[in-house]
């Protein structure tokens, strides 16, 4: 009898062994997978990383986030402003029919500060998405604005087209880290698309541009084309967050508190048409 209570206390004494072994196990097991949980969404958050080209053409990785190449950051301000304001009163083609007859661009309705709306081009308002969000709705209210309703027409002797020439984009001067300071000279060019007579405005500007996040489109194979071309404006990793007249001197010293008018002593804190 006392030979069989102890087989049986030792019996159980493996099952109980057993049974707690096991439930460590799991629980090991059950804290494995909340740790990988936890760098899986670690990395989901990871911005991308930033690739510089080097003279052989290869790309490799950017430990810093917040650079970017001068020349980069001057392309990005030459592409933004020309797509801006160059307005033809047509889409971008997508297809090669649509080089031959381009389909007219119908135009987005602005709300204006004095409270009505007016029509921008399409090219405009997919290049807004180039500023802040915070910028971006007053830039574009001043660009209604300045979009002559002519552009829009579809009698040829009352049309009228725009375009953006730009002489000059100075180097970019980093003004803190991530941000930058560009002055560009140009000429907006507005004229009638019969007859030719030609408005010449000078569109003299300060931009202040700094780094920004980027993440790819979720669902590249089902977006529009308008989709396609949001995402590829922000593709650039920058954005405007500022645009200021820009007074031609001698020199041209960027400054980042204020930019001076030429003639007028005065700051100019905002766009100025």
């Amino acid at each position: 009898m006392v030979r069989l209570l102890e087989k049986r206390q030792r019996t159980g004494s493996v099952l109980t062994f057993f049974a707690i072994a096991t439930f460590s196990l799991h629980v090991l097991v059950l804290f494995l997978f909340l740790l990988q949980g936890l760098n899986i969404r670690q990395l989901s958050l990871r911005k991308p990383p930033n690739f510089v080209q080097l003279i052989n053409g290869k790309p490799v990785a950017n430990i810093d986030d917040l650079a970017r190449e001068p020349e980069a950051i001057r392309q990005f301000i030459s592409k933004t402003m020309i797509s801006m304001f160059s307005w033809s009163g047509t889409l971008p083609p997508q297809t090669i029919e649509e080089v031959a007859n381009p389909k007219s661009d119908l135009g987005i309705l602005i709300n204006t500060p004095q409270g009505g709306s007016q029509k921008i081009s399409t090219s405009s308002w997919v290049a807004s998405f180039a500023l802040s969000e915070d910028f971006r709705k007053g830039f574009l209210s001043t660009v209604a604005e300045m979009t002559p309703p002519e552009v829009f027409s579809e009698n040829p002797n009352q049309a009228m087209t725009s375009q953006l020439v730009i002489k000059r984009v100075y180097p970019p001067k980093q003004i803190a880290p991530g941000k930058w300071q560009v002055g560009m000279v140009a000429d907006l060019i507005q004229k009638n698309r019969v007859g030719g007579a030609k408005l010449i405005t000078p569109f003299n500007k300060d931009f202040l541009v700094r780094a920004a996040d980027y993440f790819a489109n979720p669902q590249a194979d089902n977006s529009t084309d308008l989709q396609k071309a949001i995402y590829s404006v922000r593709a650039d990793r920058l954005e405007i967050y500022e645009i200021r007249n820009l007074c031609l001197l001698d020199d041209y010293k960027p400054n980042e508190n204020k930019s001076i008018q030429c003639g007028t002593g005065q700051t100019s804190d905002s766009f100025i048409r």
